[in-house]
């Protein structure tokens, strides 16, 4: 079972790390749109801007941040991105107490935040495969999935108890501190890390920015999964905003069945995680990929006929289960097989391109969805994004190459 396997102390500390961040992020989930309307009394523009535009220019500092992260040890730069994350967000609740806390100061905040963690996620991703053996990486991207999972559900419901309690900044507080957490755990994994180097000692070439979108352009299995994930993670969160609008607006949910309607659901990502590693054994990766791919699609469509009452609030919950569970199953493959497919002297630029093309995508349809629903409303959004996205599993790997392996290269870093 995924629970009982050792995978190690270097990885038990590495999540660690990773739960201790994700938890505090779990606290501070929606922190930032929420102390733009608490406290700053943002209109909807502005909060649009806050949930869309940071992440989208984050996402674009961390293209030149790709190579500086492929070429340096991993560990120090983890570090680093959880210091500069906990100093960006340890900025709000000073500005806050002395009463200077201004817009500007959270969109910054949320760019920041935005490129360190592409940048965290790409050396983590480097760091995994150099900690774990070949044969664990699903076990331990497993254990990722579920943690991250169980922080949506449990997070954002204490969060809200404690803005209530304590004030709007205490979430940002807990988030903070928990990058400062993360940092003290990383700093606990030992052993030597050689410091990667590109081929011949020469000086990082400037193509090598782009290296990861032809690595996974060049890829025909990983360029169906990357076009196919980017669309679904995109079409899925462009709903978020407008379903908030129309359960609290239109359809006179209270805040608590909202957040219950999200919160519930995100319990399925223990139950997809963890049957992973014996779904793949059984039935194989590219059936994973072709059943969990399709099945994590097909629902969103349910959300556009939410209707008042105990069956709509059913009904959401129903519907985001079924996406969770499936999300929670497929993704730790994917995670798995790309880490694969990717040589060493690849990784963090890969799965830097991975992040910032889902960030893009996301921010895209985010924006899109935003200005259909001013012109049309809620409803046309979900059905829009509902029919759209059952379009994408015919971007799916279309055969069975997910078995086939490219062969580590030699040690050249191009």
């Amino acid at each position: 079972m995924v629970g009982r396997r050792r995978l190690g102390r270097p990885f038990g500390w590495l999540w660690a790390a990773y739960a201790v961040s994700a938890y505090g992020s779990g606290l501070g989930f929606g922190a930032l749109p929420l102390i733009a309307v608490l406290v700053l009394h943002a209109g909807p523009a502005e909060v649009s801007a806050l949930s869309a535009v940071g992440p989208a220019v984050g996402a674009l500092i961390a293209v030149p941040l790709a190579p500086w992260v492929e070429f340096r040890r991993k560990r120090p730069v983890m570090i680093a991105m959880d210091l500069i994350r906990f100093v960006a967000m340890a900025t709000i609740p000073v500005a806050y107490a002395f009463g200077r806390l201004g817009f500007v100061q959270l969109l910054v905040v949320s760019i920041v935040i935005a490129a360190a963690k592409i940048a965290f996620g790409a050396a983590s991703g480097a760091c995994l495969k150099a900690l774990v053996r070949p044969d664990d990486l699903l076990v331990a991207n497993a254990r990722f999935e579920s943690t991250s999972w169980s922080s949506i559900a449990v997070g954002p419901p204490l969060g809200g108890a404690a803005i209530g309690l304590s004030g709007p900044v205490t979430t940002v507080v807990a988030d903070a501190l928990s990058y400062l957490l993360s940092a003290l755990a990383i700093t606990a994994i030992r052993g030597r890390e050689e410091a990667p180097r590109p081929a011949g000692g020469n000086r990082m070439r400037a193509g090598a920015v782009l290296d990861g979108w032809r690595h996974i352009m060049g890829d025909p299995a990983l360029r169906a999964l990357y076009l196919n994930n980017m669309l679904v993670s995109g079409l899925i969160m462009a709903t978020e905003p407008v379903l908030a609008v129309l359960m609290l607006r239109r359809l006179y949910f209270a805040p608590w069945q909202y957040g219950l309607a999200f919160a519930a659901p995100c319990l399925g990502g223990l139950i997809g995680s963890r049957l992973a590693r014996r779904v793949v054994a059984r039935y194989g990766r590219y059936r994973v990929f072709r059943t969990a791919g399709t099945l994590r699609a097909v629902w969103l469509i349910g959300l556009a006929f939410v209707r008042p009452g105990v069956a709509g609030l059913v009904t959401v919950i129903a519907v985001e289960l079924a996406i969770v569970i499936n999300m929670s199953l497929y993704t730790p493959v994917l995670a798995t097989y790309r880490l694969e497919r990717t040589p060493r002297h690849l990784v963090a630029r890969t799965l830097s391109a991975w992040s910032i093309g889902q960030q893009a995508s996301i921010a895209a349809l985010t924006a899109l969805g935003g200005l259909l629903a001013d012109l049309t409303g809620p409803r046309t959004v979900l059905t829009t994004a509902g029919l759209l996205i059952l379009a994408t599993p015919l971007l799916l790997p279309g055969r069975d190459r997910t078995s086939q392996h490219k062969p580590e290269p030699s040690r050249s870093h191009g």
